[in-house]
C-alpha cells in the first residue's frame, strides 16, 4: 500500500510538472496575454487544466482497461493536432496584436482616429461630433455571441478548456504507457491518472498565475508593452506550432509510407 500511495504522490508531482511543458506554457500564454486581473488568468489555467485531466482520464481509461495499443499513425495525428492549433493561436494572437487599440493622434485638420473593440472584434473609424459611427454595433460576428453567451461563465472558458483537451489528446497515450508498466493494477492505474490530472491543474493555474503577475505589471509601468507582450507569445506559438507540425509530419513519418512513433 506504502508503494502505491507513493506513486500517487509521484503521480501530483509529475502532473504539475508535465503543465510546464513548452507546448502546454506557449498555447495557454496566447490566451493569458488578454487577461487583466490574475484571477481570472488563474481560471484560464484551470480551464486548460481540466479539459487536459478530461482527455488524459477518458482515453487513458480506455487504453489501461482494455489493454489498447494505438497504431503510430493514430498517435502522430493526435500529436499533430497540437502543432497545428498552436499555428493557429500564434496567427490569432499575431493578427490581434497590429490591431491593438492604439492613442488617438490629434490634428486640428484632420479626424481624430477612434479604436474600439466589440468583444474580440477591434477596429477603427473616423470620429465626428456630429457623424456617427457608419456601422451598426450590433452587427459584428463577435457582438452576436457576446449577446447570446455573453452572460455565461462558461463561454469564456471555452478556448482554454478546448486547448486542454487537444493537448490531453496528444499526451493521453503516453501517460497510459508509463502507467502500465509501473502500476500492474487497472483501478490503481486510473486512479494515478485522476491524480495525475489534479497537479497538471494545479500546475497550470500556478503558471498563468505567474505569466498573469508579469503582463499585469508590465502593462502599468510599460506604454503600450501588452501588444508587444501579446505579439511575442503569438510569433513564439506559430514558430513552435511550426516546428512541432514539421517534426510530426516529415521528421517521424506521419505523411510517409512507415511512420514511427515513440510516445514521450
Amino acid at each position: 500500500m506504502i508503494t502505491l500511495l507513493t506513486i500517487l504522490a509521484v503521480g501530483f508531482v509529475l502532473g504539475m510538472r508535465h503543465a510546464t511543458d513548452a507546448d502546454h506554457v506557449i498555447a495557454v500564454s496566447t490566451i493569458v496575454t488578454r487577461e487583466q486581473k490574475a484571477s481570472r488568468a488563474a481560471i484560464v489555467g484551470a480551464a486548460w487544466g481540466i479539459g487536459h485531466t478530461v482527455t488524459i482520464f477518458a482515453v487513458g481509461s480506455i487504453l489501461i482497461l482494455f489493454r489498447i495499443t494505438l497504431p503510430p499513425r493514430v498517435g502522430l495525428s493526435m500529436e499533430l493536432a497540437v502543432g497545428l492549433m498552436l499555428i493557429v493561436l500564434g496567427i490569432r494572437n499575431l493578427r490581434a496584436s497590429f490591431l491593438w487599440p492604439a492613442r488617438p493622434l490629434r490634428n486640428e485638420h484632420k479626424p481624430t482616429v477612434h479604436y474600439h473593440a466589440h468583444g474580440d472584434y477591434i477596429h477603427a473609424h473616423a470620429s465626428q461630433p456630429a457623424t456617427p459611427p457608419s456601422h451598426s454595433h450590433l452587427e459584428t460576428p463577435v457582438s452576436r455571441l457576446d449577446r447570446w453567451f455573453g452572460r455565461s461563465s462558461l463561454y469564456s472558458m471555452l478556448r482554454p478548456l478546448l486547448i486542454g483537451i487537444v493537448h490531453g489528446l496528444a499526451g493521453s497515450a503516453a501517460i497510459a504507457l508509463l502507467v502500465l508498466s509501473t502500476i500492474p493494477s487497472a483501478r490503481w492505474a486510473v486512479a494515478y491518472l485522476v491524480i495525475f490530472g489534479f497537479g497538471t491543474i494545479l500546475g497550470m493555474m500556478l503558471i498563468t498565475l505567474a505569466l498573469a503577475s508579469t503582463f499585469s505589471f508590465g502593462q502599468k509601468h510599460f506604454f503600450n508593452v501588452g501588444r508587444h507582450f501579446e505579439w511575442a507569445a503569438g510569433a513564439i506559438s506559430l514558430v513552435f506550432g511550426m516546428f512541432v507540425t514539421y517534426q510530426i509530419g516529415f521528421g517521424a513519418g506521419l505523411f510517409a509510407a512507415n511512420p514511427i512513433w515513440i510516445p514521450k
